[in-house]
């Protein structure tokens, strides 16, 4: 009887990767910080409410307090909900380190790839087994690139990305997945996953494709593997959900690194793409790190005469930049006074010169000038005032003199 006992004690216990670091509850809502740490919403939320600007878990400065969704450990939780009934029911972590070991050095199939998901998952010693495995990140990457299932496909992104944060994987991941002459293929089955996976199996993958593009070798072949490019685009325009598109931008930041890349960019629409994001979402924190990488990406594509060129021809873009400075972030603030300052003071473009005077662009600029922000992105504030006073219609702004130190906000 009382093994019986310590048998069921056992299989309710709370897998440590569920409880949230602050109130050491099930996660109802689990979002990660910069640092990595992940924790449940209304937790973190009080916790920065307060006026801290730290990691409660590693005490680490926060360069930025957004917060991103975990939809990987939200659905595990919710997965080892649905099979915790009480005392009588076992979470799908069940297995011991010898049946993983065993597992991982067999035939995959769907039902395996899931009690390894679960088992990794039940505690961060078991993810560390997993992760430190000789063969284990080998055998992942080998079965990846001979799948075309695309529930296989899901399964194990969804173990690499659960594997990714350990110390050495991003190296080992970036080496066999982008290993050349051995007649493997890794990056189409992303490809599949981005086109037919559901959308949090689409961020895992662009957020393991962002993870081992490392250096310019491996952005070079991220993006030219013919079709991958347009996916983590597409990634961006046709998901509703802000960690898909803050996803699929990131990757695409990181790998935009070359002019032919940017070129590719322009010509499937991130302009007018990223034009659409800046006027469709709302100022709420939850979605200020998609507009952070939506102006980010704008800055990138600015740096050739191709990407001002586009910008500049597309207004409503040029207006939905004004429209955002000072209303999302000090960091997308600074991102679009570079792109403005690329097509109205670099390009000297007329067009764009006249859009950002239309819309108070003046104002917005002189107000961003007189707040906190670096001496760079001053600088080209004081630029853009001498084009925009030229422009600007409303006389009493025309004489207004940079040095001011105050202004009155509208």
């Amino acid at each position: 009887m009382a093994r019986e006992k310590r048998r069921e004690e056992l299989y309710v216990t709370v897998p440590s990767l569920f409880r949230c670091p602050i109130s050491m509850d099930v996660m109802k809502s689990p979002v990660s910080l910069c640092t990595g740490v992940t924790y449940d919403r209304s937790s973190i939320e009080k916790w920065l409410a307060l006026g801290h600007k730290t990691c409660p878990a590693t005490m680490q400065t926060l360069p930025s307090t957004n917060t991103t969704p975990n939809l990987t450990l939200r659905r595990l939780i919710h997965l080892w909900l649905s099979h915790a009934d009480g005392a009588q029911a076992s979470p799908p972590s069940c297995i011991s380190k010898q049946q993983a070991a065993e597992i991982i050095n067999g035939e995959f199939n769907s039902d395996s790839l899931a009690k390894v998901i679960g088992f990794i998952t039940a505690s961060e010693h078991n993810l560390k087994f997993v992760a430190l495995s000789d063969n284990s990140i080998s055998r992942f990457v080998d079965f990846f690139a001979k799948s075309n299932e695309i529930r296989i496909c899901e399964q194990i992104v969804e173990i690499l990305d659960l594997i990714s944060p350990e110390i050495g994987v991003r190296e080992r991941l970036n080496k066999l997945i982008l290993k050349s002459g051995d007649g493997r293929d890794c990056l189409s089955p992303f490809s599949l996953v981005l086109q037919k996976g559901n959308t949090e199996s689409k961020v895992k993958s662009a957020k393991i494709l962002k993870l081992i593009a490392i250096n310019p070798e491996s952005q070079r072949k991220i993006a030219e593997k013919p079709g991958l490019l347009y996916d983590l685009y597409n990634l961006s325009t046709v998901e509703t959900d802000t960690s898909a598109v803050e996803s699929g931008l990131s990757a695409l930041l990181t790998i935009s690194t070359t002019r032919p890349v940017k070129k590719d960019l322009i010509r499937f629409g991130i302009v007018r793409t990223v034009g659409k994001i800046l006027s469709g979402y709302d100022h709420s924190p939850p979605v200020r790190a998609a507009i952070e990488k939506a102006l980010a990406i704008l800055e990138t594509v600015a740096t050739c005469t191709e990407g001002r060129g586009a910008i500049s021809e597309d207004g409503e873009c040029v207006v939905e930049i004004v429209k955002r400075l000072m209303k999302c972030s000090g960091v997308a603030t600074e991102h679009g006074i570079t792109v403005l300052w690329s097509v109205c003071c670099l390009a000297r473009d007329r067009a764009a010169q006249e859009k950002v005077a239309m819309v108070n662009g003046l104002t917005k600029v002189l107000l961003v000038m007189q707040s906190d922000c670096t001496a760079n992105t001053k600088q080209m504030c004081g630029e853009l005032v001498k084009v925009l006073r030229a422009k600007s219609t409303k006389s009493n702004l025309a004489p207004y003199e940079t040095r001011t130190t105050h202004i009155t906000p509208y």
